[in-house]
């Protein structure tokens, strides 16, 4: 099968978030005039190293707009025990609703700056806006600089944040998710 995406594919579904898979997931997390907010993102990703920078992308609802409102926003790491409620974050609210409390997911504040953060997450990265990029359509491409890094203790081992403790949640398209339980080390020749 061949099709050009703007004519169509005839399928009951669209297959493009599914041959990009999987994806990780950022559950960003933001502060802004309107409260906090919590959504999860499957368009995200690590996009730099030195300095770290991640991105994230959709539609500039609450979570994209809290971010430019405020400067920052935090990426907090689903774990498997965590992916009801990520999916309950991912409701459309009202703005200024907290999906922290819609959800009943733990709060806690981040360090560096002013924004809530997922209190058990794995890991949450906290970020500072470096560039919003307008995408085709009404999509958005927001980019942050990686500026504080929390790392839950019980997911080191040996000096490594180690996936295999905490189970990563990635998203398969449709309304399909996975899980990493298994890693095979291979290094560069």
């Amino acid at each position: 099968m061949f099709y050009r995406p703007a004519d169509g594919h005839g399928l009951p579904h669209s297959p493009f978030s599914s041959i990009v898979s999987p994806r990780p997931i950022a559950w960003i997390s933001t502060r802004a005039s309107t409260g906090d907010n919590l959504a999860p993102y499957s368009f995200f990703n690590a996009v730099g190293y030195h300095p770290p920078q991640v991105m994230f992308a959709g539609d500039f609802a609450d979570s994209m707009a809290n971010a430019v409102e405020s400067g920052v926003f935090a990426v907090n790491v689903v774990q498997e025990s965590a992916l009801q409620a990520m999916n309950a974050t991912s409701a459309r609210f009202p703005r200024g609703t907290d999906e922290f409390l819609a959800a009943n997911v733990a709060k806690a504040e981040c360090v560096a700056i002013d924004c809530p953060r997922v209190a058990n997450a794995p890991a949450t990265l906290e970020c500072r806006v470096v560039k919003l990029v307008d995408l085709l359509g009404d999509e958005r491409l927001l980019v942050g600089e990686v500026i504080g890094v929390h790392l839950r203790d019980d997911c080191l081992v040996d000096g490594r944040f180690d996936p295999t403790r905490y189970t990563p949640v990635a998203r398969l398209g449709y309304h399909d998710y996975t899980f990493v339980r298994e890693i095979v080390e291979l290094r560069r020749p």
